[in-house]
């Protein structure tokens, strides 16, 4: 059906605008989490302390994504209603279960996949249920809903400080808790317009059966080369991407004491991105088709050159002002991610396809922060980490920038095979009404004859 652009795709719209804030507020924070953890769970003597606590954090970050072409097939089977709820209901149980363990290495099943699993089946489908209910207003409504977790990585580090100083690492989780369980209710709302793979299958009497193996595995997204060439440019930018969310809190108590707030440059980053989402996302309202893909461009670039500045700054100020611009940039690029999606493989195909996207982002999402880890712990510094962080952005943007290309002609080529079926078509036809013609008039000639 047509989406109704409206309606009660506001009411999803604000669970899809929670669902963003819930999931990535909590992972964007990581970076209080992981100066709490260090103090909590680590000694002087570890030498390898940084590297092993960036693993819970990274490895949450990459579970969110790494899950993605599964929950892609659940919510192609079963909807995003079904899949958003239980998700939520997983979370919930893996961040309160990490709120009892007593030492580092449980946090990387409870916090690190089990929490991270219900994200990831909570969160894809508020991606997908937003081209149900909009299709004129996508980029806009897509730019409000991940506003989301930019509200609440603005809001969050300060109240996790403030929640840690006082009742400690444990209780946080626990209270962390109730913004899941909301995340449950929301899920009830994603009404579905669309009839899921299982439904058409079983049709109208209603019979569950399950669609054949091609259909569950829809790998036909990649034929499409403009999205095979985005599948995987955009990994390849993210190596680096996630290493200043999990480290720049240390790096800022490493570098200037804990004579400054810190958080601050959480909030930085997070009212920037927001104010991006907004911008950015209603911007690719009017860029046509694929031409959407050098907003992403632009971004990387600017993230990359933000994330080497970072070890150049020797005044907090002059990194307050690179977390603005990276802020501003990260919303770009996060904002427009379906509405490119939707160009590139239509909305047919389009849930696959943000799934596998998001598993081919995980690799680099869930190894950059360990190994940004592990060169401080060597070093003794993180200036090396931040500056090798810049570079993968610079060349996934490069890459990138093939893309409009490609696809234009892809759709050349599209348009050229029906046009070709159409013309022999009528050739055909064309050679049958001349033989009737020509076997019609002996008859009409007997019968006057007659």
């Amino acid at each position: 059906p047509e989406p109704p652009e409206g309606g009660w795709g506001w009411v999803v719209m604000l669970a899809a605008m929670w669902c963003n804030g819930a999931v990535f507020g909590i992972q964007n924070s990581c970076g209080v989490l992981f100066v709490s953890m260090l103090e909590l769970f680590g000694s002087s003597e570890d030498k390898q302390l940084a590297f092993k606590t960036a693993w819970v954090s990274s490895l949450s970050m990459g579970m969110v994504f790494f899950c993605s072409p599964i929950v892609s097939i659940f919510t192609d089977l079963f909807g995003c209603r079904k899949v958003a709820v239980t998700g939520a209901a997983v979370g919930l149980v893996g961040l309160l279960s990490s709120s009892f363990v007593s030492t580092i290495e449980p946090l990387y099943f409870t916090y690190g996949i089990l929490f991270a699993c219900g994200c990831s089946f909570a969160y894809q489908p508020s991606l997908v249920i937003l081209g149900h209910y909009f299709k004129k207003r996508l980029g806009l409504v897509n730019g409000i809903v991940t506003a989301g977790s930019s509200l609440f990585t603005v809001s969050l580090p300060f109240l996790l400080r403030v929640l840690i100083d006082s009742v400690g690492l444990y209780n946080t989780l626990r209270v962390l808790c109730i913004l899941m369980f909301v995340l449950f209710l929301a899920g009830f709302t994603y009404k579905p317009l669309v009839p899921n793979t299982k439904d058409k299958e079983g049709g109208k009497k209603g019979k569950s059966k399950f669609p054949p193996a091609k259909k569950i595995c829809n790998f036909s997204v990649f034929k499409v080369l403009s999205y095979r060439i985005w599948a995987f440019g955009i990994p390849a930018a993210l190596f680096g991407y996630f290493v200043p969310y999990v480290h720049l809190m240390n790096h800022v108590k490493d570098r200037f004491g804990g004579s400054v707030p810190e958080e601050v440059l959480l909030l930085c980053l997070g009212i920037t991105s927001g104010v991006g989402r907004l911008i950015f996302g209603r911007v690719a309202d009017y860029i046509p088709g694929a031409k959407k893909i050098y907003l992403q461009v632009a971004s990387f670039f600017f993230i990359g050159l933000m994330s080497m500045m970072i070890p150049l700054c020797n005044v907090f100020g002059a990194l307050i002002a690179v977390c603005l611009f990276m802020g501003l940039f990260d919303g770009c690029f996060i904002c427009i991610m379906a509405p490119i999606a939707f160009e590139l493989v239509g909305a047919q195909d389009v849930s696959q396809a943000i799934g596998f996207l998001l598993g081919l982002m995980s690799v680099p999402m869930t190894v950059g922060p360990p190994i940004a880890g592990l060169l401080r712990d060597k070093l003794g510094t993180y200036d090396v980490a931040f500056y090798l962080a810049g570079v993968p952005p610079l060349i996934g943007g490069a890459i990138l920038c093939f893309i409009p290309w490609v696809h234009e002609r892809q759709k050349l080529k599209e348009r050229a095979k029906p046009v070709d079926g159409e013309t022999t078509e009528k050739m055909l036809e064309n050679e049958s009404t001349l033989v009737l013609d020509t076997t019609e008039k002996p008859v009409k000639e007997l019968d006057s004859g007659f």
